[in-house]
């Protein structure tokens, strides 16, 4: 009897994939230290589930019960002080999965906090905004360097995972969307991503740029009622793709704010998934799923 009940739930627990996680190698930075843990909890201030205090580079990894070989790297946003974990990382994640995409949720290096960086941020950026920059500058090249990073992992071990090593993306939401473009920036031929969707993306941190020769095909999404006045360095993005004849789309919805993620909001932006995932199928990177 014992062996059919522990035979049963061996069998039971194979029905229910566990979540891989995946450390990333990373150099470390002397002049970043990080007293804090890693630490997951509800943001009563966000209104959602938050990640801070990052000091190790990982991928949540989430298969797709039939992969058809595309696969996302997903950059959460959140000034760099912290990760929406769940609105634009792992319901991403598992809508993409719906749809036979293999995601990669990635946890990049944040600025040290306390024990609570979603407060610091806020109270920051109504006290003392310079001060959020001068944390940050030290840390956006180690956030970026982990999602090159990411794109090595996936493009390394694409074949066991069933995956297209020529189809691998890189999206990432506001402070994700400046290492997506950090990474779009600085990529070479192995950790080059085969394309990029920018969801708000934070620019002005990432001051001047220029345009990859070899650019990647690129979808922008913001709204341009964005309280953060990203809807026109957003705008000023996607021309510059186009202007220098690169494969670019946009979706600026006048209605969305800033954040909204996952969330619904009973607004057409609510529907920016669905628009990314025809996208994709019309430039080849994604095939339609099973239905």
């Amino acid at each position: 009897m014992k062996r059919l009940i522990l035979l049963t739930c061996i069998l039971t627990s194979m029905n229910v994939p566990a979540q891989k996680m995946v450390d990333l190698p990373f150099d470390s930075e002397p002049n970043v230290n990080w007293p804090t843990a890693e630490k997951e909890y509800y943001s009563d201030i966000w209104e959602t589930k938050v990640v801070t205090n990052v000091a190790i580079p990982r991928l949540e990894v989430f298969e797709a019960d039939q992969p058809n070989g595309t696969s996302v790297i997903v950059a959460p946003g959140g000034g760099l002080y912290g990760l929406s974990i769940e609105s634009e990382g792992r319901d991403v994640a598992k809508w993409l999965n719906k749809k036979g995409i293999t995601a990669f949720v990635l946890k990049y290096r944040l600025v040290p906090t306390g024990i609570d960086g979603i407060q610091e941020i806020s109270d920051e950026s109504v006290n003392n905004p310079a001060k959020i920059g001068e944390r940050v500058t030290p840390v956006l090249p180690l956030s970026i360097s982990d999602g090159l990073s990411a794109i090595t992992y996936v493009r390394t071990n694409a074949t066991e995972m069933n995956l297209d090593p020529n189809k691998i993306g890189f999206m990432g939401f506001s402070a994700g969307g400046a290492v997506t473009m950090g990474v779009t920036f600085n990529y070479n031929a192995a950790n080059k991503p085969n394309f990029i969707v920018p969801v708000y993306p934070w620019m002005t941190v990432l001051g001047d740029y220029s345009v990859p020769e070899d650019a990647p095909p690129m979808l922008v999404i913001c709204a341009s009622d964005d309280p953060l006045g990203l809807a026109m360095p957003s705008t000023d993005l996607y021309s510059t793709w186009l202007t220098n004849g690169k494969i670019t789309g946009m979706h600026m919805y006048s209605k969305g704010g800033h954040g909204f993620g996952m969330k619904t909001q009973n607004l057409a932006s609510d529907d920016w998934i669905s628009q990314f995932y025809q996208w994709a199928l019309t430039e080849g990177f994604t095939v339609a799923a099973n239905k």
